[in-house]
Order: C-alpha cells, then sequence, then structure tokens
C-alpha cells in the first residue's frame, strides 16, 4: 500500500532547508571572509606588509563582490537558486583554501579579488531562495536570523583564531575555509526551488533587460541604501580586532573572546529587529536601530575599561546587525518578481563596492591618529546618514511574492 506523503509537511520541510541553506552558506562565506580580519596582522608580518596594505585586500574582496552578484544572480533567474548556489559554495571554498597557500602577497591579492566574486555570488542568491520559501508573516524574523549567518560566520572565526591560529598559524585558518563546498551537497540532496521562481522564471532576455531598465530608480535608491549598510557593517567591524589589539593592547585569544561577545549581540539584534519589523514595519525598526548604534560610539571604542570595551562592542553589534537583520526581506520585497535572484543581490554588491573603502581608509587614518578617533568619527556619520536614507525610501512590508496569493 503507498504511503501518502502530507504536503503540508513536505513544504514545511523545504522551508526549513531553504532557510537552512541559505543561513549556513552566508554563515561559512563570512566565516571566510573574516578570518583575514583576525589574522590581518600575521599576514602582514609574513609577507612582511603593512596592515593598510593587507587592509587592501579586505577591500578588494567588497570591491568585486557585484560581479559574483551579477553572474550568479542572472543565473539565478534563469536556471533556479539551487545550481547557481550549489557553483557558487564550491568557488569560493577552493579559493579560500588556494589564498592559505598563497607564496606571496601579489598571489594572495589576486585569490581575494576571486574570494570576492564567490562571497558577492552567495547573499542574492541564497536570500531570494529563503525569502521566497518561507510564510509572509514570518518574514522578518526569518530574515533577522538569515542574515545573522554572518554574524555566526564572524563569531566562528574567532573561534578559530582562538583554537588554531596560536597553534598551526594564520595559513591553516584559510584551510577551514574549504569546508563550505560540503554545503553543497546539502542543497542538492534536500532543498527544492521556490514556488515563486517557477512562476517568474526568466525566459525572455529582452523583457528581462527592459525590466531592470523599468526599475532603475528603485534600483538607484537600494544601491544607496546598501552602501550605507555596507559603511556601518564593515566601519564597525573589519578594524576593530586591530583596533583591540594595535591600541588597547589585547591578546589574539582576548580579541577574539570580545569578537565572541559581539557576535552573540549581533545574533540577537538581527533576530529581535527583524521580529520588530514584523510588528511595526521595516523602516521604522531600522531607523530605531542605526540611532541608537550612534549613541553607543562613545562606550564602543572610547570606554575606560575592558568590561565597559565588552559592553561597547556587544552594544554596537546588536544595533548595526540588528538593522542588518531587515535587509534581506526588506530587499526582497522591494524587488520586481521575475529580478528576485539579480535584482536585490546585485543592489547589495554594488552599495558594497560603494562602501568598499572604508575598511582601508580606516586603517590609513587609524595609523595616522588614533583607530579609536577613526572608527568612532567615521561610525557616527555613517549610522546618522544610513538612519536618513532608510527614513526617506518606500517599504513594501509583507507583499505576496507569488502571482496568486493564497
Amino acid at each position: 500500500m503507498a504511503t501518502r506523503v502530507d504536503p503540508t509537511a513536505a513544504a514545511r520541510a523545504n522551508q526549513r532547508n531553504a532557510l537552512l541553506a541559505g543561513f549556513l552558506g552566508w554563515t561559512l562565506d563570512a566565516f571566510d571572509f573574516f578570518i583575514l580580519v583576525m589574522v590581518l596582522d600575521a599576514v602582514a608580518q609574513d609577507f612582511g606588509r603593512t596592515r593598510p596594505e593587507i587592509a587592501l585586500t579586505l577591500t578588494a574582496s567588497l570591491a568585486m563582490r557585484p560581479v559574483g552578484a551579477v553572474l550568479f544572480g542572472i543565473m539565478a533567474d534563469r536556471y533556479g537558486r539551487r545550481l547557481p548556489l550549489m557553483l557558487d559554495l564550491v568557488f569560493y571554498s577552493v579559493v579560500e583554501v588556494l589564498s592559505g597557500l598563497a607564496p606571496s602577497y601579489r598571489a594572495f591579492l589576486m585569490l581575494r579579488l576571486l574570494f570576492g566574486i564567490g562571497m558577492g555570488g552567495e547573499w542574492g542568491v541564497g536570500a531570494s531562495l529563503a525569502m521566497e520559501s518561507v510564510p509572509p508573516k514570518w518574514r522578518g524574523v526569518l530574515s533577522g536570523l538569515l542574515q545573522e549567518g554572518y554574524a555566526l560566520g564572524y563569531l566562528l572565526a574567532a573561534v578559530a583564531y582562538f583554537l588554531v591560529f596560536p597553534r598551526f598559524g594564520w595559513r591553516a585558518m584559510f584551510f577551514i575555509g574549504g569546508l563550505p563546498a560540503l554545503l553543497s551537497l546539502f542543497v542538492r540532496a534536500r532543498v527544492q526551488e521556490s514556488a515563486a521562481w517557477h512562476e517568474h522564471r526568466v525566459t525572455d532576455w529582452g523583457s528581462y533587460a527592459r525590466a531592470v531598465v523599468g526599475n532603475w530608480r528603485r534600483f538607484a535608491y537600494l544601491v544607496v541604501l546598501m552602501a550605507m549598510m555596507s559603511m556601518i557593517s564593515h566601519g564597525t567591524q573589519d578594524m576593530y580586532p586591530t583596533f583591540l589589539q594595535h591600541q588597547r593592547q589585547f591578546t589574539p585569544r582576548d580579541t577574539a573572546l570580545v569578537t565572541i561577545v559581539a557576535m552573540l549581540g549581533a545574533i540577537g539584534g538581527g533576530v529581535l529587529c527583524g521580529l520588530l519589523s514584523d510588528r511595526i514595519g521595516r523602516r521604522r525598526a531600522m531607523v530605531s536601530a542605526t540611532l541608537a548604534g550612534v549613541l553607543i560610539v562613545p562606550l564602543w571604542v572610547l570606554a575606560p575599561s575592558t568590561p565597559l570595551i565588552v559592553l561597547g562592542a556587544f552594544l554596537m553589534q546588536f544595533m548595526v546587525q540588528g538593522a542588518w537583520g531587515v535587509v534581506p526581506a526588506h530587499l526582497n520585497e522591494l524587488s520586481p518578481p521575475a529580478l528576485r535572484g539579480f535584482f536585490p543581490g546585485f543592489a547589495y554588491q554594488l552599495g558594497v563596492l560603494a562602501a568598499s573603502s572604508i575598511t582601508y581608509i580606516e586603517a590609513v587614518l587609524g595609523e595616522h591618529v588614533t583607530y579609536a578617533h577613526a572608527m568612532g568619527l567615521l561610525a557616527a556619520m555613517v549610522l546618522l546618514l544610513d538612519a536618513l536614507v532608510i527614513a526617506l525610501g518606500p517599504e513594501a512590508k509583507g507583499v505576496s511574492f507569488r502571482k496568486h496569493a493564497g
């Protein structure tokens, strides 16, 4: 006698798997990126380069992310979300391992450029797959959970720095970064394409191009929004371990522990602000978090004691990543249905490109004044500007991704 499959249970299982695939893909992507943030000084010493020169490789990765968003995003609109996601996972995993084998600074820089392509492809494809698969009423809180895979990746990089770096050095950290390739097997076996993609699948490239051109104002706004969001994220994260070690004289292990605490704050902020956005709206939740972040800047970089620095790091990332937790839902809701694989991811990564110099600027200013003053001033400025950009923009909270809702 044939066993009947409960369609509701199957749909829920696919929702969980799609969300898990997007979450883990972004977690491991961020882990691979933030490994370099943690070992920046060690890489500089090994290659005989300055801190700003190694920080430039972080900027190189950020600058190449739009290329990945275009390549994998267009592929996702045409061929579905699963195949591009699997290819991307394998690509950036291989590049990460090769980064650990780099014989020179020039080779390392080239590999970080390639890594940026892979990093740029993951978010748009993974976020569209996840947001198209989950119920609209839970989109905000699940958006927060999805986005804070990024914070969890940073946390895991700090854990690896605490456990692996003292014994095996910086190259071993990049070898661990090859693990995301295994996630492609899960995507292949357990994740199905979303019904929304099947309904809006791209078959006519002419209409696709017209849709892109026809939505240029919305696209331009999203690029500006994501430039400001990227500045508050990378401006408060990338050079913070260097600030702790270079200016506050923290040991590598103490730096790792502070980073872990900060990322716990980030995860909590992302989920809670995502939940809040389901209640009060996307923009109001994001503006509240960014303005609160401005008030925390002095505690974050100028606190006189270690416990207060730890508290400041926790609260700053709670607010910054609280605002970020709303982004996957907000961007996908503001994107045209047929372009959801390409549109939000490309806007996001162009914003990253526009903001990519902030890490290098902080490194240069930090070497000439102090990291506290350089980071604190820039963070306060971009948090205020971001709140203004968010407040002036549109919102489409809860919009259906299906042609026929129900």
